[in-house]
């Protein structure tokens, strides 16, 4: 991907949970000078976390420090840190779980939304959150998605991972699976489909795009043998969504949907929930998955992976999936013909 200097976008990167692996990743992938030169990138975070995960990744990597929105100045350096004052180096320590760290990682979050509302950035590539930290802390949402989508006050909005040729929307996100079935509604799946039909022919150029939906039971129901989900909930949301000209197949058997999605029979698959989809698409590209939020005023994608605080601090996180959410971030924003 080509991109003139002239061109960039701007960009936002928040470092996510302090303690997990964000800063790591991200300062490995900003050292890359492939990634490098496709935006001009404002880290939000706190630095003296950053420069430790540097240390640790024994990367080097310019960048020019701020501490107000008046001091973004991209013609300084293509790299701005915008530093948060959260942390203090001397106390802080990596894989551990802390509300005041959570409360940092949703600081980084709300500041770089303050920026893309007053315009001074464009597009949001997110580290990963701990939630259980966030939770610790206050935060009372599931996660990353549906506190942007609270932020921007976005009603309709989907989660959609990519790995490869995979793309997954999920029905359902991070709720557990007991309660998988009484959360499920059809316009809800209606919303979701039009979303994902939306991104795919706006982004992906697809001109008719053929989504594949999952039933939620084994073999899609049976026809009701194996659970009612199907005929109440799924099959009015597909003849609804036929209905407004999408072309959707199913309910199909997750079992043997995705070698299907795989050989490129559908264009991307809508899961019922969050498991369902994401161990295909992790088989196949666990160090390039991509998340990117449907429905939002801007462009937002993160890795598609965790804080894996285990790791965190040794220089060992593999940075793939950043690399790749930053460079769909920047494809994303690439002005298209409607």
């Amino acid at each position: 991907m080509h991109i003139l200097e002239s061109n960039r976008p701007l960009a936002c990167i928040t470092m996510g949970y302090p303690a997990g692996i964000g800063p790591e990743i991200i300062s490995e992938s900003l050292a890359s000078p492939g990634i490098k030169r496709l935006a001009n990138f404002l880290i939000i975070g706190d630095e003296p976390v950053f420069k430790k995960a540097l240390k640790r990744t024994q990367k080097r990597l310019n960048y020019h420090v701020i501490e107000r929105d008046s001091d973004i100045d991209f013609s300084v350096s293509n790299i701005l840190f915008y530093a948060l004052s959260n942390i203090s180096g001397n106390s802080f320590s990596f894989g551990k779980v802390s509300p005041d760290y959570g409360r940092a990682s949703i600081s980084y979050i709300d500041k770089a939304v303050s920026l893309i509302q007053a315009k001074k950035a464009g597009l949001l590539i997110t580290g990963p959150i701990h939630k259980h930290a966030a939770e610790l802390s206050g935060f009372k949402y599931p996660g990353h998605t549906e506190y942007l989508a609270y932020l921007t006050k976005t009603k309709k909005y989907a989660m959609m991972l990519t790995a490869g040729p995979l793309k997954v929307i999920l029905a359902t996100t991070h709720i557990p699976i007991k309660d998988v079935s009484r959360r499920l509604q059809s316009k809800e799946i209606v919303d979701k489909l039009l979303l994902a039909d939306y991104h795919l022919r706006y982004y992906n150029r697809v001109k008719r795009a053929k989504i594949a939906v999952c039933g939620l039971n084994p073999h899609a129901g049976e026809s009701g043998l194996i659970g009612d989900e199907e005929k109440r909930i799924i099959i009015p949301a597909i003849k609804l969504a036929k209905a407004k000209g999408l072309n959707i197949n199913g309910p199909l058997s997750a079992d043997g949907l995705f070698y299907g999605l795989l050989k490129g029979d559908y264009d991307a698959v809508l899961c019922m929930y969050h498991d369902q989809g994401l161990v295909a698409l992790k088989m196949i590209g666990r160090n390039q998955c991509v998340n990117i939020t449907l429905g939002l005023p801007f462009i937002r994608t993160s890795p598609g992976h965790g804080t894996a605080l285990n790791i965190a601090g040794y220089g060992k996180a593999d940075s793939g999936s950043m690399k790749q959410a930053i460079r769909e971030a920047v494809k994303l924003s690439i002005p298209k013909n409607v």
